[in-house]
């Protein structure tokens, strides 16, 4: 596969690998329930901050990227020179997709400007195979007659999975779809759909006389053939699918589609209208209407886009992620739509724009989708900011990292999974037949040497007492003081922090 190249690339695919590991900071819970988080800060440190505890946990990525057009907008720097905007936006993706379930997906809406050396960097994150979808979006629904060329009034949606293991969900119709669905000879199977039973396209085996109900014999128009064969169609005629109008002497029979017997829901299209996914227009007034006719960003999504493609690439329930949070729609929408969400803002407005927009949609603000999700009110998240590197250059262990978050990186880094669990305890979880042990901080007490940071004999006496293992077993902490000889009897392997401390 041919791969896109520019200045500074190797940089670029060095960048997620080398960015340093930052804490978390807890400023603030707001609402009743904490399991939601909006961070604010530089979005390739909060993603690499958020690998240990999240790696393979999120289920939908929406990001609305600066796009690169040369325009000064308030709230983002989008002046970037092209090289500069690929090298930015690489190492933010591998660390997306890390974070991705394996039947994840990522939604990254752009303009001309990038789209197609997106689409590109995106196969080499990805894997072309896993390309699904340039949506294209009609985001303007006027017709911009002061347009210096061509008005373009359209955006794209560029879709990736992570892997084959993604499924689309099926869109749910509406009032439109479903009324084309009727019962005008009273099918006791209910309303159906008239099909075309003809296509455009001369078949000889498909080219044959139809009786009607009145026996006159009917062909496909001129250049034209029927659709089915003709045991497919004989088998429709005997069970009454064919439609030939009210008195039964039409010339063209239509299919009888029985909604009963269709999908749950419609597929969904690569071409997206302003009354399908909202305009530009509508998220302006959106956001007015949430602040009092103000304002107060430039280029806001409106959040029926983003219901659209969480609707098809997620559940209730589900995490989804957005690292370029702007105005907060995707933690909106999120949010009302009773998925899990993670929004990472670095500008001032992740407090001044985002926070109110977050509290006004637990209060259960009416605008946006919330009307047609039925959306009441509810639930919370929590602010983050990012504190200090977890390491320093050198790789030792900052002292304000705790238990908690260093077994976090360690499972993490031994296992590959994410760390779901308490860790209050230094046994950290069994993987694969492997128990992992963290000893720091003195989670053991004082009754044990040095708090329990140094493997002695007395403190793995406290392990087989408390957390026994039969198997393998890996153990970290400051040092030991068995033997080579003690530590293969007792089928352990030590790890010295924070020497053999490495992140993923």
């Amino acid at each position: 596969m041919p791969f896109l190249d520019w200045v500074n690339k190797n940089q670029a695919q060095q960048a997620s690998r080398e960015v340093p590991y930052h804490l978390l900071k807890q400023e603030a819970v707001y609402g009743d329930s904490a399991e939601n988080l909006l961070i604010q800060g530089d979005n390739l440190l909060a993603l690499k901050a958020l690998i240990p505890f999240y790696a393979g946990r999120v289920k939908c990525i929406f990001i609305d990227p600066p796009y690169n057009t040369q325009s000064a907008f308030a709230h983002y720097d989008d002046k970037l020179e092209h090289s500069q905007w690929l090298s930015m936006m690489y190492p933010r993706l591998v660390l997306m997709r890390d974070l991705l379930t394996e039947d994840g997906s990522i939604w990254v809406t752009i303009d001309d400007n990038e789209a197609h050396y997106l689409k590109a960097l995106m196969d080499e994150v990805f894997g072309r195979k896993n390309f699904l979808a340039n949506i294209v979006w009609q985001s303007k629904d006027t017709p911009g007659n002061n347009a210096t060329g061509m008005a373009e009034t359209h955006n794209h949606i560029l879709v990736s999975r992570k892997t084959s293991a993604f499924e689309l969900s099926l869109l749910p119709r509406n009032e439109n779809q479903l009324a084309n669905y009727t019962n005008p000879d009273n099918d006791q199977r209910g309303d159906w759909l008239a099909a075309p039973l003809t296509r455009a396209e001369f078949r000889e085996r498909d080219f044959y006389a139809l009786k009607n109900k009145v026996g006159k014999e009917i062909y496909p128009p001129k250049g034209s053939s029927w659709r089915r064969p003709p045991e497919k169609m004989i088998w429709l005629q005997e069970d009454a699918r064919i439609w030939w109008g009210k008195n039964g002497d039409g010339e063209f029979p239509m299919e009888k589609k029985f909604l009963t017997e269709a999908k749950e829901g419609v597929v969904n299209k690569t071409w997206w209208a302003y009354d399908f996914a909202g305009s530009t227009r509508n998220a302006s007034s959106e956001l007015k209407g949430l602040f009092e006719g103000e304002k107060i960003f430039d280029t806001p999504k409106p959040e029926r886009v983003v219901m659209r493609a969480l609707e098809i690439a997620s559940q209730a329930g589900d995490i989804v992620l957005d690292s370029f949070l702007g105005s907060g729609t995707t933690a909106a929408v999120a949010h009302k739509m009773g998925r899990r969400h993670i929004g990472i803002e670095m500008g001032e407005h992740a407090t001044t724009l985002c926070i109110p927009r977050l509290l006004k949609v637990i209060e259960g603000e009416q605008g946006g989708i919330s009307k047609s999700v039925n959306w009441q009110g509810g639930g919370g998240f929590r602010f983050c900011t990012l504190g200090e590197a977890a390491f320093d250059e050198h790789g030792r262990i900052n002292p304000a990292v705790r238990f908690t978050t260093l077994a976090a990186y360690v499972w993490h880094f031994e296992t590959g999974e994410p760390g779901q669990q308490a860790f209050d305890q230094p046994l950290l979880g069994i993987h694969n037949g492997t128990a992992y042990y963290l000893l720091y901080n003195g989670i053991l007490g004082d009754r044990h040497p040095a708090s329990g940071n140094v493997l002695t004999h007395a403190v793995l006496q406290a392990i087989h007492g408390i957390f026994p293992h039969a198997g393998r077993k890996v153990i970290y902490g400051e040092t030991t003081r068995l033997g080579a000889a003690r530590l293969v009897a007792e089928n352990i392997t030590f790890k010295q922090i924070p020497y053999d401390v490495k992140m993923r």
